[in-house]
């Protein structure tokens, strides 16, 4: 199955200003060079191959710095959110013309060092409309906000701490019906659409097992550069 992993990376980043006021998260330099570069040679290292990358503010450095992807070994291109934020869900949407069905979905500050194709191939032989990833965090990394049984996810919450055992992982695949009725220049949130999965029994889980990493804090930063420095390092011996 050729699936499309889109890529949302177009929020304000408010949580890293002033250093956001003038340069996208994504086009932070981490490890010696834009992250969003890291991610994409992951990506690639994974086996993904086609890319959508959902845009919005100081979209302008990340498409001159991309392109076209081939540089990463991937075919990239791109949606725009347009004058006023649209939202991830609005994001998604605008982008669903340049998706696959089904799509994968991930956010632009993660680095998540897992298998891709397994997630992909284990959502093709069923018939549900979504599927979100969860780690057994225990509010370890962050507060922990999935209820995860048998399979399904069963609660999904805005983070309430020593409730539960599980968090959003990042990764997620979606059909493209999931997001029925929902049309462009709607600017909403995409967790409306996996808290209407879970209400009609429709949101699969998939456990993954490797910390997750991720740059959309100061502390995040410091951590994940430490972490792809010390990938590199591994490759070098």
């Amino acid at each position: 199955m050729d699936v499309t992993l889109a890529i949302l990376a177009g929020g304000l980043a408010t949580r890293l200003y002033p250093k956001t006021l003038t340069i996208a998260k994504s086009m932070i330099e981490v490890a010696g060079k834009p992250f969003i570069g890291h991610q994409l040679e992951l990506l690639s290292s994974k086996g993904i191959k086609n890319v959508v990358l959902c845009l919005g503010n100081l979209h302008q450095e990340i498409t001159d710095y991309v392109d076209d992807g081939s540089r990463f070994g991937l075919n990239v291109k791109y949606s725009f959110d347009g004058e006023k934020p649209a939202g991830t869900g609005g994001a998604v949407v605008n982008a669903l013309d340049l998706l696959s069905d089904p799509f994968m979905l991930m956010y632009g500050d993660s680095f998540l060092n897992i298998d891709f194709i397994d997630i992909i191939e284990y959502f093709k032989n069923r018939r549900e409309s979504g599927l979100m990833t969860v780690l057994r965090n225990e509010d370890k990394w962050d507060k922990s906000n999935i209820e995860f049984r048998d399979g399904k996810i069963i609660r999904y919450e805005k983070t309430i701490e020593g409730k539960f055992s599980f968090i959003d992982y990042g990764v997620s695949m979606l059909r493209k019906k999931a997001l029925n009725g929902y049309s462009k220049g709607f600017a909403f949130d995409i967790t409306e659409v996996f808290q209407s999965l879970i209400k009609s029994g429709d949101l699969l889980g998939f456990e993954v097992f490797e910390r997750f990493y991720e740059i959309g804090s100061f502390s995040g930063i410091e951590e994940t550069e430490k972490y792809i420095l010390s990938l590199k390092n591994k490759s070098n011996v």
